[in-house]
């Protein structure tokens, strides 16, 4: 699977007219599972590691600070992300998708890593901040785009896609059962103007008796958020290449936030973990096939009680490590 390369847009300020969304005064993203990230890389005596979705730069700062020595290559989609990265030294940031993250290392003139680390979704920054279109909860246009280099915005697939593609994409992403119900409410309140409306809407199309668990509107936006950003599509080809330039010995963490992407993640690190695949019944291997990978944690890591309490946020949170044999 090839990282998809998208058409830049006009960034959320172009297109508000110059306004700055940003709101750099707060932290941008608090990191999740931050000790159990620092246990796994610094286990193995890193010098250089990719942090492939710098966000705040969390993760980072913990690692600096649990390795004195290391140097952090990151990449961050988002622009907003950049001033997290001022004054941190050994640190260089890039702006791209973590997709392409063997040319970042290209012109960085690294061609081996000790460690990688990705904390998939959503950052906390693109949640809180209504321009950027990603809430039910705060009004705001029908952005969601992490970056400006994504094809669409939510304000494409709300207005102008048609039914049954609507349909897919919020069954598929969202995993909403009710997906057809909200995809005809959708078309017949056409045009949608914003993600209050677009919240009004769907919450009018989910049944009362199915309201118990969050706003009704939580799966339809994860749904629109995650096929404008082509988030699933960019897992696999990010995992490929990160472990081509990972070190024997090096390892790669992983933290998702929903079933979708775990299930990549749990897969990709499983194939990597089969070695002989010949029928049991053969005295000896004729595959030639070897193990690439070491799964340091059979069962996803979860965060405690404690982080949860801390940060809600957390709850959903799986981390899972994995080792280059």
């Amino acid at each position: 699977m090839e990282c998809p390369i998208f058409r830049p847009l006009p960034s959320w300020r172009q297109r508000s007219g110059g306004l700055t969304v940003s709101r750099l005064d707060t932290p941008y993203h608090l990191p999740v599972l931050t000790d159990r990230i620092v246990e796994a890389i610094s286990a193995v005596a890193p010098q250089i590691v990719l942090d492939a979705t710098f966000g705040g730069g969390g993760h980072t700062r913990a690692l600096l600070e649990a390795v004195p020595s290391l140097r952090v290559i990151a990449i961050d989609r988002d622009p907003d992300a950049a001033p997290g990265a001022a004054g941190l030294e050994r640190v260089s940031l890039h702006q791209a998708n973590f997709c392409t993250l063997e040319t970042v290392l290209v012109k960085e003139g690294v061609d081996e890593l000790d460690g990688a680390v990705f904390d998939l979704g959503v950052s906390s920054h693109q949640l809180d901040v209504g321009e950027r279109g990603f809430s039910y909860r705060s009004p705001g246009p029908l952005d969601m785009r992490m970056g400006p280099d994504a094809r669409f915005d939510a304000g494409h697939l709300v207005n102008e896609v048609d039914r049954g593609e609507l349909a897919r994409i919020i069954r598929s992403y969202g995993e909403e059962r009710f997906a057809d119900r909200i995809a005809d409410a959708i078309v017949r309140a056409r045009p949608v103007g914003d993600t209050a409306h677009l919240a009004e809407v769907v919450a009018g199309a989910v049944p009362a008796r199915a309201r118990d668990h969050g706003h009704p509107a939580r799966r339809s936006f994860q749904a629109l958020r995650i096929a404008v950003n082509d988030e699933l599509g960019a897992i696999d080809p990010a995992l490929d290449a990160a472990l081509r330039v990972l070190r024997r010995g090096g390892r790669i963490a992983v933290i998702s936030y929903h079933s979708l992407e775990d299930r990549i993640v749990k897969r990709r690190f499983a194939a990597g973990a089969v070695g002989c695949t010949c029928p049991p019944d053969l005295p000896v291997c004729v595959c030639g096939a070897a193990a690439e990978l070491r799964l340091v944690s059979r069962k996803a890591i979860r965060p405690s009680e404690d982080e949860v309490a801390a940060n809600p946020r957390a709850r959903s949170a799986r981390l899972r490590v994995a080792e280059k044999l």
